[in-house]
Parts: C-alpha cells; structure tokens; sequence
C-alpha cells in the first residue's frame, strides 16, 4: 500500500478527502458537492456504480455546478472508485472535441506521453461514436447517445 493509499485513521480515504474538503471550501459549495456525490458514493457502497448514471455538469435542480465543485465532486468519486489520494483533474486538448477533463493519478497526470495516448482514445472513441451516429441517423433511429 502506497502513502496514496493510507486511510487516515480508521476512516476511509474518501471520507479523509470530504474532511479536508469540509475545512477547504466555501460552506455552500460544500452542500453543494455533498449533494452531488451522495448518489454516486451510495452507489459506490452498494455496489451498483456500473447502474448509476452521473453527471457532474448541472444540479438535481438543473442548476449549473462551478466548475471548482465539478472538479471536487470527480475528485472525490475518483478517492471513493480507487481508494487512493492522489487523483488529479487534468485537461487535455483534443482537436475533435475541444479540452476534456479526466481524472487520473499523479504519476500519469504528470507523464506527456500517458496523456498522449489518452488523448488518441479519446479521439477514437469519438470517432466511433460519430461513425455509429451517422449509421443510427441513416437508419431512422435515435441519434442522441
């Protein structure tokens, strides 16, 4: 177990982070987060993350998330999915989608030629779907996935 790894005390490292968190940030961004990522941690703890669809760009309530929340809400997911502390949030600049921001360890957010071949996955993925939406629309079916 690396020092990314080690819970502080007998909590979990997600709960290490939303502490850290707690103290860190804004009391109402903090509300915020929180009722962003409760569904998805409960989730995390039933097991049935692979089912739970969650998007980090809106409220329940269709309100827009600063992008600061958005950041830490992927964060703390991402401490809860791996256990680890050291997830990062880096941007990449890809020609056919514009930036894209992933969550990924330090080591790899910090390794150019990781992030390169990320950003070719990401490129083909997004050809696949266009090519995939092109075929969906010719054949009359729904275009919006």
């Amino acid at each position: 177990m690396s020092d990314s790894e080690i819970p502080y005390g007998d909590g979990r490292p997600v709960d290490v982070y939303l502490d850290l968190l707690r103290i860190r940030m804004d009391t109402e961004d903090y509300r915020l987060l929180l009722r962003v990522v409760e569904p998805a941690l409960q989730a995390i703890e039933e097991e049935r993350l692979s089912s739970h669809d969650l998007a980090l760009d809106t409220t329940a309530d269709g309100d827009e998330l600063p992008q600061e929340v958005r950041d830490e809400a992927a964060l703390v997911i991402a401490t809860a999915v791996t256990g680890r502390l050291d997830n990062e949030v880096v941007e990449i600049d890809v020609d056919e989608t514009g930036p894209v921001r992933i969550v990924t360890d330090a080591t790899t957010a910090s390794d150019p030629v990781r992030l390169g071949e990320i950003a070719d996955y990401i490129r083909e993925r997004h050809r696949q779907t266009e090519e995939l939406r092109g075929i969906a629309e010719v054949s009359g079916l729904s275009t919006d996935f």
